[in-house]
């Protein structure tokens, strides 16, 4: 009565540790969240076993049905598409019913893309927020990286191909150009391509080629080590002057123009106050 989470590649089929291959071998059942792509990964590892469709669509629904299978005595791992399951992969309710029912729980370790890039990033690593993928619109998207202004741990993004270039010229917006931005692209496959630059020197880079715009991305991004201590006193009491009379917003930005400072900084210590 064992649920496994078992880490499979993240591209390169070696990535697979020689715990998990026994682990899938071994197991009665293996939830997958495509049977399919799935299905080719035991292929090539020549293990035959049953495969439970479990994804986002249905995981709540079948949870039930699995904490069932594993009360009668069977095994089951539960593998994603690719790397580390429940990691913006399918999997938390089912632990989650796991855990309320007494059912043992066992982690398999392996590939994870976010550590991946995170480890070969040259960026802060002792201290670090993961942050999956960001708002698939605009506003949502801006308000949210608004929300990390200030965020002084390397902060760690999963992207698409199509969202890349909009979610990058977001980030140039709210942050500005010189924050610095690792791109961690295909890793562990046979295009794998780990650059560093600043986020406009990044959308730089990504427009000279399209084919750079292409694939799996992860972003490992710098946090903010500037805080609200190290901004002169004299621009915060001028914000909370100005705020006596202006909206947020404007008086933000005149500080931020007096001071040499950013207004969305200035923007974020506003709202401080207003709370």
């Amino acid at each position: 009565m064992t649920l496994y989470i078992v880490a499979t590649p993240i591209g390169n089929l070696e990535d697979i540790t020689l715990r998990a291959i026994n682990t899938l071998k071994q197991v009665d059942l293996i939830a997958a969240e495509d049977t399919r792509h799935s299905g080719l990964l035991l292929q090539h590892l020549a293990i035959k076993a049953k495969l439970f469709a479990l994804h986002d669509h249905n995981e709540q629904e079948k949870s039930q049905l699995l904490i069932e299978k594993l009360k009668s005595g069977l095994s089951i791992a539960l593998i994603s598409d690719a790397g580390t399951p429940l990691i913006n992969d399918p999997g938390y309710h089912l632990v989650k019913a796991c855990r309320e029912n007494n059912i043992n729980v066992v982690p398999i370790p392996g590939a994870c893309a976010a550590i991946a890039a995170l480890s070969a990033s040259g960026l802060p690593s002792d201290k670090f927020s993961y942050e999956g993928f960001l708002p698939a619109k605009t506003k949502a998207r801006q308000d949210y990286l608004t929300t990390l202004l200030d965020e002084p741990r390397t902060m760690i993004f999963y992207e698409s191909t199509h969202r890349l270039l909009d979610t990058l010229q977001d980030m140039q917006t709210i942050w500005g150009s010189d924050k610095q931005i690792v791109l961690a692209k295909e890793l562990t496959k046979t295009w794998e391509t780990i650059v560093n630059f600043s986020i406009l020197d990044l959308i730089n880079w990504l427009q000279e080629d399209s084919n750079r715009q292409k694939g799996e991305f992860v972003l490992i991004v710098e946090g903010n080590n500037k805080t609200a201590d190290a901004i002169d006193p004299k621009a915060i009491n001028t914000l909370k002057l100005l705020l006596k009379e202006l909206p947020l917003k404007k008086a933000a930005a005149i500080t931020a123009e007096i001071y040499g400072l950013k207004k969305n900084q200035l923007y974020q210590i506003g709202l401080t106050f207003e709370n």
